[in-house]
């Protein structure tokens, strides 16, 4: 059975809807999904504040490009136009595939064009390791390590501290 994490947010539009509508479209392979954090942009200062998520999944047919093509759908149905000169800049919905296991639990990993995993920037993002610490307390980043010590080190320790978790707003799975 392939399993991923995959992390989503938004920051143009109805921010939690746009995150509701990710989860649904992963549909039955949606195991768990974490809570909901507003946080700073990253990368482009210039725009509005993201709400993120991280979604654990799983399907025994799914390999990684399959997770990568319903990433990209979800984004579509969101209305997500990329714009290439602003390469971190406001979306309605990014999905990003973070890392992939295979049906052994073994990592996989790919330095294709348009697939690196694990995600090459995964182990810089506060915004993607806290929220996948709710769904995997004990989780590894491959080729990186423990999910708590990459988030309890600089320079992530520091950018912690500005994502403020959002109890008031949960993401409901049909799962």
């Amino acid at each position: 059975m392939s399993r991923a994490v995959l992390s989503i947010g938004s920051n143009l539009g109805d921010r939690l809807a746009h995150l509701r509508s990710a989860v649904a479209s992963f549909g039955d392979a949606v195991l768990v999904v974490s809570g909901v954090y507003e946080t700073p942009p990253w990368g482009d200062a210039d725009q509005p504040a993201y709400l993120n998520a991280a979604v654990l999944v799983a399907d025994p047919a799914a390999g990684p490009h399959d997770w990568l093509a319903r990433a990209r759908a979800a984004e579509a149905a969101a209305g997500r136009a990329r714009d290439p000169e602003r390469r971190y800049g406001p979306r309605t919905l990014d999905v990003d595939v973070i890392a992939v296991w295979d049906e052994v639990g073994a990592p996989v990993l790919s330095d294709e064009e348009g697939l690196t995993l694990p995600h090459p920037r995964a182990h810089l993002r506060a915004f993607v390791l806290r929220p996948w610490i709710d769904i995997e307390p004990h989780g590894r980043l491959p080729g990186h390590g423990w999910l708590t010590d990459l988030l309890n080190a600089e320079p992530l320790a520091g950018d912690a501290l500005e994502l403020s978790p959002r109890s008031d707003l949960a993401i409901e799975s049909d799962a």
